[in-house]
């Protein structure tokens, strides 16, 4: 198995790449786009069958694009991943993983605490695999118990003449108490104020700029524009794992949100700078930490306009950045600035690679390295990288 969801097999010197095939299995594939030397296939039917092959658990699997891995047992999805991980480290960093990969894991259903629904005509869900056709959807197995209520409540108002056509697409995000709504594709046209005003009588909380999420021992205000981590069992664990031996006098966590983590290490009595260049986030950080009677240094900046300024070298730095990593300046300026500690926490592989590679080269040593399953079922991992000055 591949990073992406695939599984891959060679023959006759071509690569295959395969959705919804286990390691091991004997199956039989229709090719859907060629190139020279790789094949992109459909699976048509499993010949022989892996024994890590389990009965999914959503009937809108491999047609919906959400899931990649139900058709796996969740302890070899780990195993998966965790090869995946090392595979990537040495393809596209050209690195070797320290050791042991650790994982941490929760439970494997109703984790996510948000959702993207997508509308056409009359029908409400998520889009079909490698489409953007809707697969009208009832259940999620992986949405919390809240969400899954607020689907079946938004189905019955997508029969009623009050709502509006042109809606295409909503955002929902939970406390599993309170539901806030968001708009995400509505064409040229304007939702106005009475359709969150009927969504609020049947969903609390759908007229609220934001929602308050309890998390690490600290509630947190997020805004509608706000990031906030999407797995919510395993929020507390990732701030642990992504703290573990963080120490000094002054830490800098850049891409730091709404403070999941700057509240957590301020707390423990470090100066902690926020850097954080959303208006949303930076304002709900602030009050957050202003709430909780904590003291920190909220920075609205890019990271790189802050650590091109930034004049004293801090004890640790923790980044968090988006999908596309830290990139080629930020690394360059934390090469310059040498801080002994630094503690990566990345969704997306490729990008870990690529920047913790160019960190070693530049000096520093990978002590160790958690993968943290934020997303069950799904090619998606979220990974913490240790490392120091050599």
């Amino acid at each position: 198995m591949v990073y992406g969801g695939d599984a891959l097999a060679r023959q006759e010197g071509r690569v295959i790449m395969t959705p919804f095939v286990l390691p091991g299995e004997l199956a039989a594939i229709e090719p859907v786009q060629e190139k020279p030397g790789l094949v992109r296939g459909r699976l048509i039917e499993v010949v022989e069958k892996s024994p890590d092959r389990v009965e999914p658990n959503c009937r809108h699997f491999a047609l919906c694009g959400g899931c990649h891995y139900q058709h796996a047992g969740y302890s070899f999805q780990l195993a998966q991943k965790v090869s995946i991980l090392g595979e990537v480290l040495r393809r596209v960093g050209k690195i070797e993983p320290p050791g042991e990969i650790d994982v941490v894991s929760g439970p494997e259903w109703a984790y996510r605490n948000r959702i993207q629904l997508h509308i056409d005509g009359n029908r409400i869900g998520f889009y079909e695999a490698g489409s953007h056709r809707v697969r009208n959807i009832d259940q999620c197995p992986v949405a919390s118990p809240k969400l899954n209520q607020s689907i079946e409540t938004l189905r019955g108002m997508l029969r009623d003449k009050r709502w509006p056509n042109f809606l295409r697409g909503l955002e929902l995000f939970t406390n599993e108490a309170e539901v806030q709504v968001n708009v995400l594709d509505s064409g040229t046209r304007h939702v106005n104020r009475g359709f969150f005003e009927w969504c609020a009588e049947k969903m609390p909380g759908a007229m609220a700029s934001s929602l308050e999420y309890s998390a690490a021992g600290h509630l947190f205000r997020v805004s509608h524009q706000s990031f906030f981590q999407v797995n919510r069992f395993l929020m507390d664990q990732l701030v642990e794992t992504t703290l573990a031996g963080v120490e000094g006098d002054s830490v800098v966590d850049l891409y730091a949100g709404v403070g999941l983590f700057s509240l957590a290490q301020a707390k423990r009595g470090s100066r902690v700078m926020a850097v954080e260049s959303g208006t949303s986030a930076v304002m709900d950080l602030e009050h957050n930490a202003q709430r909780a009677g904590i003291e920190l240094k909220a920075i609205r900046k890019q990271s790189e306009q802050f650590l091109e300024t930034l004049g004293e070298k801090p004890d640790w730095v923790i980044a968090d950045p988006p999908r596309a990593g830290l990139g080629k300046y930020v690394v360059r300026r934390l090469l310059d600035l040498k801080a002994p500690r630094i503690t990566l926490v990345s969704c997306d592989p490729p990008t870990l690679a690529r920047d913790v590679a160019a960190l070693l080269a530049g000096g520093y040593l990978l002590e160790g390295m958690t993968l943290v399953d934020l997303f069950p079922h799904t090619a998606h991992m979220e990974t913490v990288a240790r490392l120091r000055l050599g």
